[in-house]
Parts: C-alpha cells; structure tokens; sequence
C-alpha cells in the first residue's frame, strides 16, 4: 500500500510518502503562503527519489482543517484531483490530530484570530471535542481536560510540546477516514462552531 500524506492546512508544507505504513520520504518546512508554490516541486523531488510515480499511489490523506482557508483548499484540491483522475482513494485526518498523534490525552490549540483559538481535546489520535474558544476561556478548558498541551501554547504563555508530524501520520494512518464522496469534500472551516461552555 503506497500512500502520500499532504498538509497545507497551517504554516508548514507537510508530504510524507509512505509504503505499508512506513515513511519512504518526508518533508516538513515552514512555508506560510509558500504552500502552493513548493507542494508540486517538493512532491515531484520526494517521488523521485523513491522512484514512485503518482499512478502507483492508492491512497492520498490529507488534514481536512481547521486552518487557513486558501491553505486548506490546496492540499483539498490536490486530492480531489488524485482521487477523480487517477482513481486513488481519499482520506482524512484533522489539523488537531497531525499536532497531537496518538497521544493518550492531549489538547491541541491553533490561532483562530480575534482573540480565539481552535481547540480541542483528543484521546488516543481521536478528538473527543473540537470547537472555538474565547482565548479567556482556555485556561479553564485546559484544567477541565488534562492532557499534554500542542499547537501554539504561546497564546497562553505556555510551552506547548513539540509535534512530530511524520511520526504522528505514521500512528495515525489506521484512523484516517475514508471519503466516499470525493466531490462532497470540504474543508472543516469551524468558524461557526459554538464556543466551548465553562
């Protein structure tokens, strides 16, 4: 099984291409607004150099969001081509779970602008909650869910851990969702969810 992972979700370019779930190639670069540029050069150098071709893939997985909107739409777009013209299958995976992997509890938190963050709370790679918060709200979040903090801990002041993204798509390849309907994909924007109740 020969599968290419794409994020473009968030500030960094992220393709890993990976055969019967181990990595065969890898890259992870800060590229923010870049991603469109390099996704194709970067895809076309890390394919040379195993040799793959992209007819040989059977799977494309890709963060479905939340994140930028135009970043979400390129690796979005890229795979709805893969899986219309060249019949390969797609999946998906959240922003939140490429941060936190298969960590057994961890909150995952990203800049959602105007004083909000996207977080949520995650169980073993899965998001039990996903949801908006006022960035007062966090800490109160925080303490109501134990876990390893990841993502942008600095709009709180606080260290987040490190995220592995290679590694955590590596855990994370059995989880990823089918999509049925490729033509019905569409990014998980999450701009109108609910803020979370304290």
């Amino acid at each position: 099984m020969k599968s290419l992972m794409l994020d473009t979700s968030w500030k960094q370019l992220v393709i890993i291409l990976l055969e019967d779930g181990q990595v065969k190639a890898s890259l992870v670069e800060e590229a923010f607004k870049r991603q469109s540029e390099s996704l194709f050069v970067e895809l076309k150098r890390l394919l040379g150099e195993t040799g793959w071709k992209l007819k040989d893939l059977d799977e494309v997985i890709i963060t479905d969001g939340p994140g930028s909107y135009t970043g979400l739409r390129i690796a979005m777009t890229t795979a709805k081509l893969l899986g219309t013209q060249a019949d390969i299958q797609v999946k998906t995976l959240s922003t939140f779970q490429l941060y936190a992997g298969a960590a057994p509890l961890a909150n995952v938190i990203l800049d959602a602008r105007g004083g909000r963050v996207y977080a949520a709370h995650l169980e073993n790679g899965k998001p039990t909650w996903m949801g908006i918060l006022p960035l007062e709200q966090v800490e109160c979040f925080l303490k109501d869910n134990p876990g390893e903090l990841y993502g942008e801990g600095w709009l709180i002041d606080k260290q987040a851990s490190p995220s592995d993204f290679v590694e955590n798509i590596r855990l994370l390849l059995p989880v990823a969702e089918t999509v049925e309907n490729v033509h019905g994909l569409i990014p998980r924007y999450m701009k109108e969810s609910d803020s979370y109740k304290v």
